[in-house]
């Protein structure tokens, strides 16, 4: 059987609905559901094996949402709130069960986490990304890479035989440099948090899909999915994409093959 990969969550960091928002998004996400969405974080599977990508504050309601109650490792592509607000469950889950949990970062993302959670360090393992790992049979890469107003963040690169892909949810306006390991790829997962943003170009940090359309035009991978979606974004439209370019929602499985 092939390898997939499960979106979690695929709405930005304050997920939607939004508390205080009554627009049509936010409103149809408390109803028939479909705009709903958790904190941005996927899911590898191959054989038995789960590798996590980033572990947002939602990840205890996204295990049970695919019936799991552990995962074998963790990669996170930066220390935001909504990228390893779960670590504390995670540790806690360790302490409980006494199964180790590596967690792989850049080791800037990793001194951040162990700053923010002193203590978290004597259930989890953290695995610096100084070269390339591997994960569950993926040769995984971490790169820096621009993410706009919110500083700094990395893309992951995992490959094997005949399949390469880039988990990439937080970036705006990449460098040559930083486009470069999203050449060759079989399938791109990117963030997008509007279809077109009109905020100031110097209060953003996520393309816009417009924005990453030209993106794609340049690296072109075989298949891109958008993820990291705001309440701007209605899953019911029919955005002008092309075929090989999707909208990801909680819990969309695709294959990695």
């Amino acid at each position: 059987m092939a390898a997939t990969l499960t979106f979690l969550g695929t709405g930005d960091a304050m997920g939607v609905p939004r508390v205080y928002c009554d627009c049509p998004v936010c409103t149809e996400a408390r109803t028939s559901g479909r705009n709903r969405r958790r904190r941005p974080s996927a899911l590898v599977r191959d054989g038995g094996g789960c590798l996590l990508i980033d572990c947002g504050p939602d990840w205890r309601l996204q295990m049970e949402s695919v019936g799991l109650r552990a995962v074998d490792a963790v990669l996170v592509t930066h220390p935001h709130h909504d990228h390893i607000g779960g670590l504390p469950e995670l540790a806690d889950a360790v302490r409980w069960t006494g199964r180790p949990v590596p967690v792989a970062a850049a080791p800037r993302v990793l001194a951040e986490i162990q700053a923010r959670y002193p203590w978290i360090g004597q259930y989890l393992v953290f695995t610096p990304l100084i070269g390339p790992a591997e994960f569950l049979g993926f040769r995984v890469t971490a790169w820096e890479v621009n993410h706009g107003h919110n500083g700094r963040s990395y893309g992951l690169r995992l490959e094997r035989p005949g399949f390469a892909w880039a988990y990439v949810p937080d970036s705006i306006h990449l460098s040559p440099a930083e486009r470069e390991p999203l050449r060759g790829l079989d399938l791109l997962v990117l963030g997008t948090a509007y279809y077109r943003e009109e905020a100031p170009v110097a209060t953003r940090s996520l393309y816009d899909m417009v924005e990453a359309l030209a993106l794609l035009a340049e690296v072109r991978p075989r298949r891109a999915i958008f993820t990291h979606l705001s309440h701007g974004v209605d899953l019911r439209e029919p955005y002008p994409l092309p075929p090989e370019v999707t909208l990801a929602e909680d819990g969309m499985t695709v294959p990695l093959a």
